[in-house]
């Protein structure tokens, strides 16, 4: 049986994957949520969120999607992974994605193929394309390019292309030697980690959507404020520490995560 069965569980409350249910909406993440919807359905352009790894950038995407999912008139299409070794391959995966068949195969066709599918449903039927970019960090120079050739078709009232980018750090000085990309972001924002208190409500909010009975506390104060500590409010780094206290706390025949069940797994952790 799960470690989350015997805790009266109904499902398991810190796995890594994306899954948006999980998302806990700290004050950094609800507000990046609603000013992204408000760029895309303003079509503003180019929007860029930055957050370091495990801060909960992939789960934001996914909670975006959700958002729109009833909405026919918004059309998305996401890239995973934008590491693409070349100009060609990367224009070549757009018309792909995009589901268009142009003439010939050049990196000309492809821009003027993506250009004139653009319009066609951005102009002529009024509908909105939203590219998103996970991993964005991961985009070579010469692509980075690409898209901000992308973003230079648009109307008098908007942009043609919504372009949103999840990544890390690093991309921000990447951007800024690419001349006119930096003036083009309608929106960029910096996912901070997480404060004690919010390390708190997204453990208790994590462990509701599991499905737990909060007639009794799972996790004692020492525990997230040691929890808190080691992981300074990284979401990743709090679900894989709660999860690895989860199953010490079964495997000891407790019901209780204390502060003593912590303090053994970072030991542990010192000794890897």
């Amino acid at each position: 049986m799960s470690y989350y069965k015997v805790l009266g569980l109904e499902k398991e409350p810190f796995s890594t994957s994306p899954d948006p249910e999980f998302l806990y909406y700290s004050s950094t993440h609800e507000t990046a949520l609603k000013r992204l919807e408000i760029a895309i359905r303003l079509r503003r352009g180019l929007s860029i969120i930055l957050g370091d790894v495990g801060m909960g950038k992939t789960t934001l995407s996914r909670a975006l999607l959700r958002i729109f999912k009833d909405e026919p008139d918004f059309i998305f299409h996401m890239i995973l992974d934008p590491s693409y070794k070349s100009e060609f391959q990367f224009l070549y995966g757009l018309v792909k994605m995009f589901n268009i068949t142009p003439e010939f195969k050049s990196t000309m066709d492809f821009k003027e193929a993506l250009e004139k599918y653009l319009f066609q449903k951005g102009v002529e039927e009024n509908k909105t394309i939203i590219l998103l970019v996970d991993e964005g960090q991961k985009i070579r120079q010469e692509n980075l390019e690409v898209l901000r050739t992308l973003l230079n078709y648009e109307t008098n009232e908007y942009k043609l292309l919504q372009l949103v980018i999840m990544a890390q750090m690093e991309l921000l000085p990447r951007i800024k030697r690419i001349n006119n990309f930096m003036d083009r972001i309608a929106l960029k924002y910096t996912i901070n980690p997480l404060d004690e208190a919010e390390t708190k409500q997204m453990i208790d909010f994590r462990l509701k959507q599991a499905g737990y009975d909060y007639s009794k506390s799972l996790f004692t104060d020492e525990a997230i404020r040691l929890i808190h500590q080691y992981t300074q409010g990284y979401p990743r780094k709090i679900g894989m520490l709660c999860h690895d206290a989860l199953e010490a706390a079964v495997m000891q025949e407790g019901l209780v995560v204390d502060g003593n069940i912590i303090q053994g797994l970072l030991i542990q952790e010192t000794k890897v």
